[in-house]
């Protein structure tokens, strides 16, 4: 009954135009706070999983590293243990230094001794753009280069003739400052990879072997185990590998490789939702507006339900389910508009991203449900409490029939 009453104040005609106009004006406010929010939130789930999937593809899906020193010794006991388990399909041992290359230029980077197939753990190989991911041999190691790293050295992959020289820190020197303080061998490009500028300007492969030779390393020394999973054994993978590693090790998942990375994304989201949450809490004004217009034109309408037996509580109810209704229509205006603008942009990608550098250019969007369950919730939040403060207000007040 009092739905009833809501909705027949919302369609019924006003005796002022501003009524309806200041009713309408509430319910597109809550609209447009609705789809920008729904929009603002997909286009971060878009970038969100565009970062992952490029992340995804550089850093394993598990990685076993030393707890305190930079590397640790792996036995053949270990190794057969690892391979015995069903949640990891593919695994390779890295050896990692900082290291000064030397073309045209010199430049510093990091440098990844790892096996032939370390395309099976990740997916790098399809990201190299020149070239091939070809490692070589411990006798005539080859590099792949990042294309930041390819263009500070000053040189072209495909052109080189010359080889670089590739500088690496002896372990076994006295003092850094001294002239053995580096182990240099000559080493040849073999291709470039683009992926993403952190990793484009940072990283360098090259073979395992010919990198544990250069590093002075023992016979199962590594810095690092990377290990593809099985999809979805992540934690069962980890939790197995630390077993089997022990305290002197740490097993760190993807998301804990990269937890400052995906902390940032995540509080930049929620900034954003508060921030435009606050063009929410400016509808409940005009929805105030609205209400309190409307409580103006029916006040002989409320003292005749008062003399039929209506308490307060009744016209409480009515003008807050009549808040409530504004809500509603101005919500489910909001979700549908956000809904096919979301769609439009997915399919069609109508608007660009300025510029040429990014990997896409457009804004990406992925639309998840529990985005549309937290604005839904937001806005009948504030909806909720505006309707209120206005609904008690109403029922509150002496009327009379008396013009």
């Amino acid at each position: 009954m009092n739905l009833l009453f809501a909705w027949r104040y919302f369609r019924s005609k006003k005796s002022t135009n501003a009524i309806n106009i200041i009713a309408w004006i509430a319910v597109t406010a809550i609209a447009v706070g609705t789809a920008a929010l729904i929009i603002i939130l997909s286009v971060f789930n878009g970038f969100e999983e565009l970062v992952k999937s490029m992340y995804g593809d550089f850093y394993a899906s598990v990685k076993v590293v030393p707890a305190s020193a930079k590397t640790f010794q792996v036995s053949d006991a270990q190794v057969k243990q690892i391979r015995a388990l069903s949640a990891v399909k593919a695994f390779s041992f890295v050896a990692e230094e900082k290291a000064l290359l030397m073309g045209n230029y010199q430049t510093i980077v990091t440098v990844k001794g790892v096996e032939p197939h370390y395309n099976l753990v990740n997916n790098i190989g399809q990201y190299v753009t020149r070239g091939d991911f070809e490692l070589g041999t411990k006798e005539n190691p080859s590099v792949v280069l990042g294309a930041g790293i390819e263009n500070a050295a000053g040189i072209d992959v495909t052109r080189a003739i010359e080889p670089l020289v590739l500088y690496v820190p002896n372990r076994e020197a006295s003092s850094f400052n001294s002239l053995d303080g580096l182990n240099s061998f000559p080493v040849s490009p073999a291709g470039s990879f683009v992926i993403q500028q952190d990793f484009d300007n940072k990283y360098v492969f090259t073979n395992l072997d010919f990198l544990k030779y250069m590093l002075n390393m023992q016979p199962g020394e590594f810095s690092a185990i990377e290990i593809r999973t099985a999809a979805a054994k992540e934690k069962e993978a980890q939790q197995a590998l630390q077993q089997i590693m022990g305290a002197g090790c740490k097993v760190l998942t993807r998301y804990e490789q990269n937890q400052s990375l995906y902390a940032i994304m995540q509080m930049e989201k929620w900034v954003i939702y508060g921030i435009l949450s606050l063009i929410l809490v400016v509808a409940a004004f005009n929805m105030i507006g609205a209400l309190s217009m409307l409580v103006l034109e029916k006040q002989k309408d409320i003292a005749v339900l008062m003399a039929m037996g209506a308490d307060d509580l009744r016209i409480h109810r009515i003008f807050l389910l009549e808040g409530l209704l504004l809500a509603a229509i101005g919500t489910g205006i909001g979700l549908i508009l956000a809904g096919v603008i979301c769609w439009l942009q997915d399919k069609y990608h109508l608007i660009k991203l300025g510029g040429s550098t990014f990997i896409i250019d457009y804004y990406p969007v992925k639309s998840a449900v529990t985005d549309y369950l937290l604005v839904v919730s937001t806005v009948a939040l504030i909806a909720f409490g505006a309707a209120w403060v206005t609904s008690r207000r109403a029922a509150a007040t002496t009327y009379s029939l008396r013009s």
